[in-house]
């Protein structure tokens, strides 16, 4: 092979294994230990026997990590670590009642716990037998967009959830949570999502869900949820949940099951932006709730669904949302129960957003809760509603208007995805007139506009919409985005194949080794050069040259 043409494929090897060097430094930081990555990490406290024994790392391996063999990295976790009894770890056989063990992040079990290290030593739990209490099972289907995901086990017992699970964990419970003993779907069956999904399943369309987290360890939301952010820590992650409501509103915005026992979200397509304000709080702080409020504006989502964590009514968080709404932005929150001025769009704004507010009825009709006259914008599901639960437990049932806010975000999906030149404004306007009507004439001073309706949303033709798209089917923005993609591929394809020839008329039109004379002939120009009429046949050439020479 001559040796130019040698030294081109050498390059092109150098630069595609510095490529792929580069690709698996990038997997390793993706999937660095979520205790380097934030303050919250899986944890075991030492208990002082297990069955009639003393505890030792193997043991414990066996029983969180299904193996003796990985005592080696709760080891490496721990060694040389203080401990609160100023102690540290040495020996795997050796361990002290009252250590905390940070596990790797995919630990479950008996004693497996969640959240910020102790300041000082835990007391083991213990349950029958001198078994710790029982926690969750792994998460084996960590999605895409960050780091590992962790399934949550203990909280803090202190606490409180803004809603009430039938049959479910006590609100001071974050380990598995039990299914609700009496199942109801009658929120999707009366919405009847699927309805929708012809024209629209919500594809390209982010909803920043401002709430508790989101478990995004359930294979219903895989590669669904985005890493997302812990407002509460500052730099923390919000794609874990330890409270459950953040996880069931993501259920019933985006969740997709193929399981019939699994009810599906309304826009199954779309992405959640996970935005924990809550730790282990009753009620957001007020700073937390305006940075997820500007944290969900900068990073692009369309869609906002507040849940029931914040409130409109604090000064600080009505001027977050007035702020927002001077962008392009849907904000769906609950609507007030005590007197609130309702924030609304600045004047002078380009493409001002929209704030609907929601309540929550059940299937009786009757609404969740006490809201303030004249400030329900539209009704959803809020009482006895399914969706997923967090770590694992399947589905619950729950009751708060912060689910009946994720309906109508799952809907706006929908809208925004079949009709992408619609604005907030707009949106807003197509979920209102295509509500089904309740009460008195809309809107209604309880119910607004009435119970929304996710197929005439992205069907009906709407008076006014002068600049809306015609509705794209099933895939989102449709024939525009298939174009475009079409467009780049090719121009990248193109781009592959005049590198290569260019590479190739380098290697051999370039300066050429000695072998390469002999094989290629004279380069064009010289005294050996012969020009194509030259080689013709016939009278017009001549004798044929020989050797180089001619005759």
């Amino acid at each position: 092979m001559p040796a130019r043409r040698k030294n081109l494929y050498r390059l092109l090897a150098v630069f595609f294994v510095a490529c792929g060097l580069a690709q698996l430094t990038t997997v390793g930081v993706a999937t660095a230990d979520p205790a380097t990555a934030s303050g919250y990490v899986k944890y075991y406290a030492v208990a002082a026997s297990y069955q009639g024994a003393p505890e030792n790392l193997t043991e414990i391996a066996v029983r969180v990590l299904g193996s003796g063999e990985r005592s080696a990295e709760i080891y490496a976790l721990n060694a040389g670590r203080p401990q609160a009894d100023g102690a540290g770890l040495s020996d795997p056989a050796r361990l002290h009642a009252g250590w905390v063990l940070v596990l790797p992040w995919d630990a479950a079990g008996d004693g497996v716990r969640y959240g910020l290290l102790p300041t000082a030593s835990a007391a083991p739990s213990t349950g029958a037998a001198g078994k710790p209490a029982a926690s969750g099972k792994p998460a084996t289907n960590p999605s895409t967009g960050g780091g590992p995901r962790v399934d949550p086990t203990k909280p803090p017992s202190n606490v409180t959830k803004p809603s009430k699970r039938t049959g479910g964990a006590s609100a001071g419970s974050c380990g598995r949570t039990a299914a609700a003993s009496k199942q109801s779907n009658w929120a999707q069956q009366q919405l009847a999502p699927h309805d929708a999904w012809e024209r629209s399943r919500g594809d390209g369309v982010m909803v920043a869900v401002v709430d508790s987290g989101v478990d995004a360890s359930l294979p219903q939301l895989s590669g669904r949820v985005a890493v997302g952010a812990d407002v509460t820590s500052g730099n923390g992650q919000g794609d874990s949940d330890c409270l459950g409501s953040g996880t069931a509103m993501a259920g019933i915005i985006a969740g997709d099951s193929d399981q019939p026992e699994v009810p599906s979200g309304m826009a199954p397509d779309a992405t959640v932006l996970p935005i924990r304000v809550v730790g282990n709080g009753a009620k957001a702080k007020s700073a937390d709730a305006v940075n997820a409020i500007e944290v969900a504006v900068s990073t692009g989502a369309s869609v906002i669904a507040v849940g029931s964590f914040v409130s409109l009514a604090e000064p600080e968080v009505a001027a977050a949302v007035t702020k927002a709404l001077a962008q392009d932005v849907l904000i769906v929150a609950p609507a007030p129960t005590e007197s609130a001025t309702i924030p609304a769009p600045s004047e002078g704004s380009g493409t001002p957003g929209a704030l609907l507010l929601v309540g929550g009825i059940g299937a009786d009709g009757k609404l969740a809760e006490a809201y303030q006259d004249s400030t329900v914008d539209v009704v959803a599901p809020g009482v006895d509603v399914e969706s997923l639960g967090i770590n694992g437990s399947g589905t619950v049932n729950m009751s708060g208007s912060q689910y009946a806010v994720a309906f109508v975000a799952g809907q706006a999906s929908l809208v925004r995805s079949a009709y992408p030149t619609l604005n907030a404004v707009q949106v807003k306007h197509r979920i209102e007139v295509t509500a089904e009507r309740m009460g008195a004439a809309p809107p209604d001073h309880q119910y607004g506009w009435g119970m929304i309706k996710p197929a005439a949303a992205v069907s009906a033709a709407v008076e006014g919409e002068t600049s809306a798209a015609t509705a794209t089917g099933g895939s989102g923005v449709g024939l525009a985005r298939t174009v475009a993609i079409v467009v780049v591929v090719f121009i990248l394809l193109a781009a592959i194949v005049l590198l290569l020839l260019r590479a190739r008329r380098w290697a051999r039109g370039s300066v050429l080794a000695p072998d390469d004379l002999e094989e290629s002939g004279p380069p064009p120009g010289s005294a050996r050069d012969e020009t194509i009429p030259q080689r013709q046949t016939g009278d017009e050439a001549g004798e044929p040259a020989v050797g180089g020479q001619r005759r």
